[in-house]
């Protein structure tokens, strides 16, 4: 799979080509990344790509031009089959979505944002879907970008043991319950004894109740979504009622 990142700053990319599971990816050839700089597409001797915005305000905003000069660059090297621009404003990156990446295998061509924004004649020109990773506004789109690319590259086959990709949150709709490893009590902690049990059925049964109730405690939207989906089982429904019974006879203890 094939990403080019349109970026003021390309040097921040070597973070996932030189480390961990994207690095030994990269070298296994499932995905490769060139990096291109709107700076390059400038006339000027300052190498302008941003200017003060129409009708005031703060900061700056980047200009439609360069980008779209990047953008064609790249398309007639034969990449940027879709164009996503990561900025605040974008809709949720999801689980969904980085899996329907992963399966297509085309080429994605990312512009990171930087400044007040992007000037919305080039979005509206020249970019397929604008994404986001989360209500809050970072310093660029450098370090979202980054983290569309880590989430579609583990998604790869090959990338991951198969089982491994499955079985993550979101994965089954729901958050993933908690893990634990050695040594078996730690500062007089103990592990669940289920899990020491070597009953498999049981295992499973009780880490999709802890999945469960880490979904409903810290993402209930995750349940309700599920539930439309017909992802939970009679048997989960059952542990849920059980849960919420349990979590409000807790809250009328602590009142």
């Amino acid at each position: 799979m094939r990403f080019d990142v349109v970026t003021l700053f390309p040097a921040m990319f070597a973070a996932i080509t030189e480390q961990g599971i994207t690095r030994r990816a990269y070298e296994l050839g499932l995905w490769s990344l060139r990096t291109c700089n709107p700076r390059d597409f400038t006339s000027d001797a300052h190498r302008t790509v941003d200017d003060r915005p129409y009708g005031g305000g703060p900061g700056m905003v980047m200009m439609a031009e360069p980008l779209a000069l990047a953008v064609e660059t790249l398309r007639r090297d034969g990449g940027g089959a879709q164009v996503i621009a990561l900025a605040p404003g974008g809709n949720p990156l999801t689980d969904a979505t980085v899996r329907q990446y992963a399966e297509r295998g085309a080429s994605l061509a990312l512009v990171c944002g930087r400044y007040e924004g992007i000037d919305q004649r080039f979005l509206d020109s020249c970019v397929d879907e604008v994404l986001s990773v989360g209500d809050f506004v970072m310093s660029g789109g450098e370090l979202a970008a980054m983290a569309l690319i880590d989430a579609v590259v583990r998604q790869l086959p090959g990338a991951l043991k198969d089982e491994s990709v499955d079985d993550e949150s979101f994965a089954t709709g729901l958050l993933d319950g908690p893990h634990y490893t050695r040594p078996e009590v730690w500062r007089e902690q103990s592990v669940p004894q289920v899990l020491l049990s070597g009953h498999h059925r049981d295992i499973e049964a009780w880490r999709r109740r802890e999945a469960l109730q880490a979904t409903l405690s810290n993402r209930p939207d995750l349940l309700r979504q599920a539930r439309a989906e017909g992802r939970l089982t009679a048997r989960d429904e059952s542990d849920l009622r059980e849960l919420a019974q349990m979590g409000a006879a807790a809250s009328r203890s602590a009142a």
